[in-house]
This record gives C-alpha cells, structure tokens and sequence, in this order.
C-alpha cells in the first residue's frame, strides 16, 4: 500500500477531534442557530472520516494531494532539471561502459569517451548553476569556462579520432600515399590568408590540426584572463568585448579545419558516420551559444525582465539558459549512442583487435 503524508493524515484526525468537541458544546445549546451548526458540525465530521478511512484503506499516493500538485514554478523547474541530469547521466554511463567493456583500440576510445563524457559536463555544470543561482559574477563565468575549455578539448580530440581512422600520424610522418596530393579548395574569408586551392601534405594536415589545437590553448587562457579580472573587479566592456571577438575567431577556425578534413575524406571516412559524430558536437556548441544569443537579444526587447529589484535580468538570462541546457543535454545523450556506438568494438570480440601501432 502507498503511503500518504503524515501531515494530511493528522490535518484531517485534528479536524475530525475538533468537529467531535465543538458539536458536543453546541448540542447544549438551545437555539436553532446552535442545533444546526451543531448538525453541519457532525455532517463535516463524517465526511472528513469518510475521506480519511478512503485514504487510509486505498492507498493515495501523497504525489496526488492538493497539496503537492500545487507546486511553486521554482520547485518544477528543479524537479524537471534534476531528472533531465539523471537520465543524461544515466544514458552517457551506459555509453561508457559499453566502450570500456570491449576496450580494443585504445587511441581511438580514448577519444570517443571525452567527447562522450560532453553531454553530462554541460548538463552537471549548468546544474549547478541553478543550484547556486545567486552566486557571484565570477562564480558563473568559472562555471562557463568549464564548458567551453572542455568543448575546446573535444573539438581537438575529434579531429585526433579522424586522424586514428585514417592512420595518420603527423609526429611519425605517417602519411598514406593515396590521400597526398588532394585539392582543398578554401572559401572566403580564408582565401585572405591561404591560396584558393592547395594540395593534401605533410605541411597542410599539421596546417589544420594547428588550426583545432590553437583553440584549445587560447579557451583556457581566455577563461584565466577572465575570472582574474572580474575576481580583482577590474573587467571593462571593451576589454568583454575583444575576448568575445577573438574566441569567435578562434572557434570558427577550429570548426572550419574540421569541416574541411571531413570534406577531403569524406569517403575514407563514411564507414566511421563522421557527420553524425561531427553533427553531436555541433550541436551541443551551436545551441549553447545561439540560445545565449536569443537571451540576451529578449532581455534587451524589454521580453524578459525582472520583476524584483534583487534579481538582476543578467541572473533571470544565465537560469534560463541552464534550464535549456539541462533539457537539451538529454537528447544529444541519446543521440550519441548513435553517433558513438560501441557496436564496431563488439564485433570484434571474436577476433584479434586490429593493431594501432600505425596510428601512434
């Protein structure tokens, strides 16, 4: 049998007691007045006995009181976020294993488990924030910073895991012959910088993968630079401003690199899903910064605002966005046991796993 609340049961026994005591002082009055409220009394004692023997002898679960359906916005808000964290969590873990447990290309895995460990970070870091909703300006851009280092991480590590497919091995100088010599056609605006058309080499796959790898040095060193300033309160608008400019510049020429690699092996790379890989970490990245976007682009409407003079737009902003983020990390949990499917390590639990000498 369910349980219900204790509270609601002694409301109810109290109220029953109550009805008892004052129907006995008014049965010793004469009026009508004292007879009928006498009367209500005992009718309202009954029904109230009626509920609380239905109650006891049914089982009502406390989740179907009056009581707990009427819950604060603020109470759902942390219902929901808590069990999207818990099935993030859970659908990311049992991802992990799955690699863990047919452990049988280590420089390939290697990868695949810090891109996978993604999803539940930014899930668990903007968890927090909602916990500690009022925390300081330096508190939330720590936070931040967390997420965007390791998303620089992973976009470096990505491009390690097509390089492991290919067997590709700059430090060693291991370069296939088939795949020299391949036009890369660059667009605009990196046609400022490179010639419009250049062939696969040496020289051009360490070209970009120095183009991915500079992102995962200035992130960290960006974040640094920022929470020392806010910490000493020394961080004027330009100086927002510029570090906002050259972490855009810096992550789209991080993205572009890949882009381009997966368009010159794009057949090489097919049996791999590179897109769907490629697509997940895509998508965590563009919805955190263009939802981010969206906010501030509301807040400056005058559409989202605050009511109180304790609670500042910035603060109403960064709990909208770790609500959003929290909902979103469930689904990209889900799609990567798509895009990074540990099937292709199961398959070869029968046979003798391939070696990765050639792409150390």
């Amino acid at each position: 049998m369910i349980q219900i609340g204790t509270n609601t049961i002694m409301t109810l026994q109290e109220s029953i007691m109550h009805n008892k005591i004052t129907g006995f002082y008014k049965r010793k009055g004469t009026t009508a007045t004292t007879f009928r409220s006498s009367v209500l009394g005992r009718r309202r004692g009954r029904r109230q006995r009626k509920v609380l023997n239905l109650v006891l002898t049914s089982g009502i679960p406390p989740s179907l009181t009056p009581e707990a359906i009427k819950m604060h916005p603020a109470q759902i808000v942390w219902y929901g976020s808590t069990l999207s964290v818990m099935i993030t969590v859970h659908f990311s873990m049992k991802l992990l294993a799955e690699h863990v447990q047919n452990w049988k290309k280590p420089k390939e895995q290697k990868a695949i488990v810090i891109i996978i460990l993604m999803a539940p970070l930014y899930a668990v870091d903007s968890y927090v924030g909602l916990i500690n909703f009022f925390g300081t300006e330096a508190f939330f851009t720590f936070l931040d910073s967390i997420k965007e280092c390791y998303e620089a991480l992973v976009i470096a590590k990505f491009l390690s895991l097509m390089y492991s497919y290919l067997n590709i091995s700059l430090s060693k100088n291991i370069v296939p012959d088939e795949i020299k010599g391949r036009e890369i056609h660059h667009s605009f605006p990196m046609t400022l910088f490179q010639p419009h058309t250049t062939h696969l080499d040496h020289h051009t796959l360490k070209l970009l993968k120095n183009w991915t790898w500079q992102f995962a040095l200035i992130r960290p060193a960006c974040s640094i630079l920022m929470i020392t300033l806010q910490y000493f309160e020394v961080y004027p608008s330009w100086v927002s401003w510029t570090i906002t400019i050259i972490l855009n510049i810096s992550v789209s020429l991080a993205l572009y690199s890949l882009v381009i690699f997966h368009h010159v092996f794009a057949k090489e790379l097919e049996p791999h899903k590179p897109l769907a890989k490629f697509l997940c970490i895509k998508g965590i990245v563009f919805f955190c910064f263009w939802q981010g976007i969206v906010l501030d682009l509301l807040a400056s409407l005058g559409i989202i605002r605050s009511r109180y003079s304790w609670l500042t737009v910035e603060r109403i902003e960064e709990g909208y966005q770790n609500i959003l983020v929290c909902a979103e990390m469930v689904f990209f949990s889900v799609y990567q046991l798509y895009a990074y499917s540990a099937a292709p390590y199961k398959a070869n639990n029968n046979s003798s796993p391939p070696s990765d000498k050639k792409s150390k």
